[in-house]
């Protein structure tokens, strides 16, 4: 346990900035000292809480174990990394389809080295990271209590308790998600270990060793990979960056921490603008951060917070919060009383104290939580997701950071809040000590130390008990009905409708409707090609079949057109075109305007039309499935000969080299915002081309 007895103060090092003497310019000399039998059983409370917690998110996690369909997506682009076609969906097409780039590159560095089957290279990187997470968050946060143990007085017994913790694993998304296949687990991985880093830093003070200097930078590498990792975590990874670059640091430190900070990020960023010619992964445009909805996003909030009536354990959490403030305030007070006041440095400048202040808990606290706050408020912003509680699992996880393990300490003389004697400490000289009459300040902080040992634990109790008594709920019709906000629990929907409790392979999604059905049209049509679409009837698709004689140059491919991209296209060979109605693997779809009342994160609906006559299919009945519009097939051909629509599928489909990547590099601001419109006549409208006559004029 030597690493949970380091959590004891050192002089000089502080995690609150009273403190601090390169703070306030005092150093702290009466402070006490915990002995190693209260640090020890501050390290076993802590180890116990984190091993219980750790396994029982483990099993729990284990028990919901899938892969969900979203999380299928990324294995596609591993099956091309294989191949040799590179970092793409779709061989040939420079499309980023994967929100998350140190996902993708994460699992095909498993899969090179386990040459495992991809999907169960996803399930265990998931799992592992998100159980990982769980121990490394709580090690920050009793790193962060280290200098409390012992409490107001310096002398009670402390506990670690499990309690942030205990809220995240007991809300059921936060199991499903955590071996669904995408990258929440990394996500709170990543924010775990920035914020271990971020509390060492913070208790290091200002040094300029090379140890220290070397975990500066280390920090900041961490914290720069914020945008690879999820492209709006950057909230979190710039606000620790801010705070890095803004404390007591030299220059040549400040520059260090920018370029070790920014060379990923930058290098993979300008790589994106000229491979992909985009600023962000496809996603973002296909998903569309412009607008606000917030109606959706209340009703999102509402979806995750009701089941499960997460609004008591977050309350019970900023009771919390306010009770060890208020401990750490009367503890740096009591401390304070003691110091020597003719240590001050007078010619210390408002603005050195200030910067220093930046390197201490407090601050780190502080950017912390609003980091996590600013996450579940821009979340709101955007309407939330369709899937259950997923994008609010690790704003909730970051925030709340601070309180994964919270310190519940019992005073050592009880007494003295009754106003009763204590014993004196034992001496060599006298083996009967004579008792102490307790002075009025003391009994006021002994008094205070047991209210809030009290109070702590009667959190403690109530979110525990909250934990066991709703960690199993389910939303209402989960698995049946998806309801009018578009809001679904989406692993229990997939359960449902495959009668698997744990699907987790490409082949187990073959049992969901039209999937079957989908493979055997790709083999019956893989030598001709087409436009595989679906139909109405859960057992068969329509084919928009290819002309008998093909324009010269082009080539006969399948092309298959569904939403759910990740069960089918796991389930094509690689030289069968997937793409989908939103756009996250197919730049026409991701780059027309956002429908205002479509279901959220899937209101970006491209008609088929467009996709026939962007694949060359025969645009006539009654080769035409009948269900199409001959004259929209026949405006969606004209609209695609648009100069800026053009160039943007040039960008992805031209032949790659140097100077195209030149090209995408200038392009990639104006494909970003660019946007076509769903209708092809207003489309042709837009662009100023020549309406087509009708096919059938009447």
């Amino acid at each position: 346990m030597q690493s949970i007895d380091g959590l004891q103060p050192t002089d000089g090092v502080g995690s609150d900035p009273v403190d601090d003497p390169e703070v306030t310019g005092t150093r702290t000399t009466g402070a006490p000292v915990v002995d190693k039998t209260r640090r020890r059983l501050a390290a076993a409370s802590f180890l116990i809480g984190a091993v219980a917690v750790s396994t029982l998110f483990a099993v729990g996690a284990w028990q919901r174990r899938w892969i969900a369909d979203d999380g299928l997506i990324v294995l596609r682009t591993l099956r091309n990394l294989f191949a040799g076609n590179g970092p793409v969906f779709n061989a040939g097409e420079r499309v980023e389809a994967n929100t998350s780039t140190a996902w993708t590159y994460l699992l095909w560095f498993w899969a090179w080295v386990t040459d495992g089957q991809l999907e169960y290279v996803a399930l265990w990187v998931a799992l592992v990271c998100s159980v990982a997470a769980i121990p490394i968050a709580m090690y920050g946060s009793a790193r962060l209590y280290g200098n409390r143990l012992g409490g107001i007085t310096g002398d009670g017994w402390t506990l670690l308790l499990p309690f942030g913790a205990i809220i995240y694993i007991a809300i059921p998304p936060a199991r499903d998600f955590a071996t669904s296949g995408l990258e929440n687990g990394l996500c709170i991985f990543w924010a775990a270990v920035l914020w271990c880093q971020l509390v060492a830093w913070a208790r290091r003070g200002p040094q300029t060793t090379r140890r220290a200097s070397a975990a500066t930078l280390a920090l900041a590498f961490t914290a720069g990979l914020a945008p690879l990792v999820r492209p709006e975590l950057t909230v979190f990874g710039g606000l620790v960056l801010l705070l890095v670059f803004f404390a007591p640091l030299g220059w040549k430190m400040r520059l260090g921490v920018a370029v070790v900070a920014g060379a990923l990020p930058v290098g993979y960023q300008i790589f994106r603008m000229g491979y992909y010619a985009l600023l962000v992964p496809n996603p973002a445009v296909a998903k569309d951060a412009s607008g606000a909805k917030w109606e959706q996003g209340f009703a999102y909030l509402t979806n995750l917070f009701g089941p499960y009536v997460l609004l008591l354990p977050v309350v019970m959490a900023v009771v919390a919060g306010v009770i060890l403030v208020v401990g750490a305030r009367l503890r740096a007070d009591a401390a304070t009383s003691t110091a020597d006041p003719t240590t001050v440095d007078p010619d210390r400048s408002r603005l050195g104290v200030l910067s220093a202040r930046l390197q201490s808990s407090t601050a780190v606290v502080s950017v912390v939580v609003v980091a996590g706050l600013i996450l579940i408020v821009y979340w709101m912003r955007q309407g939330g997701d369709f899937m259950h509680g997923r994008v609010l699992l690790v704003p909730l996880f970051v925030t709340l950071l601070p309180l994964m393990v919270v310190p519940l300490t019992i005073p050592a003389h009880l007494g003295a809040a009754f106003g009763r004697r204590r014993a004196a400490q034992q001496s060599v000289i006298d083996d009967e000590p004579e008792p102490v009459e307790v002075s009025p300040a003391e009994r006021r902080r002994t008094r205070v130390g047991l209210a809030g040992a009290v109070a702590m634990a009667g959190l403690w109790i109530t979110v525990l008990v909250w934990g066991i008594s709703t960690h199993a709920n389910v939303l209402p019709n989960a698995g049946i009905d998806i309801g009018r906000s578009g809001i679904v629990d989406e692993r229990r929907f997939y359960v449902t409708n495959m009668g698997n409790e744990n699907p987790v392979t490409a082949e187990d999604y073959l049992a969901y409707p039209r999937m079957s059905a989908m493979v055997e049209k790709i083999d019956k049509y893989r030598e001709d090609g087409g436009v595989i679409l679906p139909s109405f009837n859960y057992d068969e698709w329509y084919v928009a079949q290819l002309p008998a004689v093909m324009p010269k140059g082009a080539e006969r491919q399948v092309t298959v057109y569904f939403l759910n991209l990740g069960m089918t296209s796991m389930n094509a060979p690689l030289d069968v075109r997937v793409i989908d109605q939103m756009g996250l693997a197919y730049p026409l779809a991701a780059h027309t305007e956002r429908l205002e009342d479509g279901r959220i994160g899937h209101d970006k609906i491209l008609p088929s039309e467009w996709v026939v006559a962007e694949a060359g299919a025969y645009p006539r009945k009654p080769v035409l499935p009948g269900y199409l519009d001959e004259d929209l097939v026949r405006q969606a051909q004209v609209a695609l000969q648009c100069p800026e629509t053009k160039d943007r599928f040039a960008s992805f489909e031209g032949p790659w080299s140097f100077t195209r990547f030149k090209h995408n590099l200038k392009q990639a601001f104006t494909f970003n915002s660019y946007r076509i419109q769903r209708e092809p006549e207003y489309e042709i409208a837009r662009c100023g081309l020549e309406m087509p006559p009708p096919v059938n004029p009447e």
